[in-house]
């Protein structure tokens, strides 16, 4: 089964796939990247489609709603009618828009390729492609989706509800963001919320009546300020960016202030609303203006269940078998495995390939992880396969 993965073939199309410009934005490398990955995918048993996105939509700079438009998802489903199921999930899409300067790849040594999208994640899901080949070879009756989305890296907000729907049900999940360089794993993750609050106040003549405006800036400050001040343990929050504002001479009546907070535990998650709520109606009354919030923790917390625990000390004795010592570290950092643990499914979301400097024109790929990796998940899928998996 392992023996016949070619690292090779996985490098090329790891390289070939980051060729590819897709970041989140660029609907047509987005689906170009989808047809490459339909017509590989293919190659496996079962059902390959193309998905629509879910609408969504965000604050612009002067605080209107306006449709978002993102990328088709790619799904294939293996034998459905299963009784025992596993979800595999990555993502085509990456950080780097189709201006950005960084878009080629190049060698640093022997082990090392620089390049956009390389560790984050398509050598991911190559890897992926050649374990699940790898685990066909076994015989399995073990059945499996697959979905690989177009919008992770902007928060899976037009594919959170596919995500939703294809983990309902299923025993385990295994997900392709990339390892530390080291190749230990994901652990705990927070939760993650994106949030725009417009603020909206009255115009009025800087030097001839400013007592009549309301200013929207500083109303907007003042938010920002509370937000930053109620950080504590368990909960990071992060005031982004502000949009408003104009000539001089005029109190500004409109600003959008953007943030992001992090829950570590479900608990203090659920708890959110309520303070955002308290805060903003405080706010509003102090500076007599108004304060409209979208947005919301659209990545529940995924903290370490006992299942999580199990399918972990599963991953890691495979590792051993394979010769690949394999360990664990909570993180700051969040992805669809968060979607996934919250259906209540176990889930591993560090199985793609070693790398790092991700997100920065620094990225890397450790080509020698490929085939390494390949194997862990065919040996992963095929102890499941044989029920060595009791969640």
């Amino acid at each position: 089964m392992i023996a016949g993965i070619s690292h090779d073939a996985m490098l090329a199309q790891a390289l070939g796939w980051a060729a590819v410009n897709s970041g989140t934005g660029n609907l047509a490398g987005l689906s170009a990247m989808a047809a490459r990955l339909a017509e590989a995918f293919a190659v496996l048993p079962g059902h390959v489609e193309l998905v629509e996105p879910a609408a969504v939509t965000a604050i612009g700079a002067d605080g209107s709603a306006v449709a978002v438009r993102r990328g088709q998802h790619l799904v294939l489903r293996v034998r459905p009618e299963a009784n025992m199921r596993v979800l595999l999930t990555g993502h085509m899409d990456t950080v780097y828009a189709a201006d950005h300067p960084f878009q080629a790849c190049s060698w640093v040594d022997a082990d090392t390729v620089n390049g956009p999208g390389t560790a984050d994640m398509k050598a991911g899901l190559a890897l992926m492609l050649a374990g699940l080949i790898a685990f066909e070879r076994s015989g399995p009756h073990l059945g499996y989706d697959v979905m690989i989305n177009s919008d992770e890296e902007t928060g899976s907000l037009a594919s959170a509800g596919l995500i939703a729907q294809l983990a309902a049900g299923k025993v385990a999940a295994l997900t392709y963001e990339p390892a530390l360089p080291s190749g230990a794993m994901a652990g705990a993750r927070p939760g993650s919320g994106n949030y725009a609050a417009t603020v909206r106040g009255r115009a009025a003549h800087a030097g001839r009546n400013p007592e009549d405006g309301r200013n929207a800036v500083v109303a907007a400050a003042d938010l920002a300020l509370r937000l930053a001040a109620a950080r504590a343990p368990g909960l990071a929050i992060n005031p982004a960016r502000m949009d408003g504002g104009g000539p001089d001479n005029l109190v500004p009546d409109l600003a959008v202030l953007r943030f992001n907070i992090r829950p570590v535990s479900t608990e203090t998650a659920a708890g959110v609303p309520a303070m955002l709520a308290a805060m903003i109606d405080a706010v509003a009354a102090a500076h007599d203006v108004t304060i409209t919030l979208h947005g919301g923790v659209s990545r529940p917390p995924k903290p370490i269940t006992p299942a999580a625990d199990a399918l972990f000390t599963l991953v890691a004795r495979a590792g051993a078998d394979l010769g690949q010592a394999i360990t664990r570290s909570d993180t700051g950092g969040v992805c669809d495995g968060n979607n996934v643990a919250a259906m209540g499914v176990p889930v591993i979301d560090t199985m793609g390939a070693l790398g790092g400097e991700i997100h920065s024109p620094d990225e890397f790929l450790h080509v020698g992880s490929l085939g390494p990796r390949a194997a862990l998940t065919a040996l992963v899928l095929h102890r499941i396969n044989q029920g060595d998996f009791a969640p």
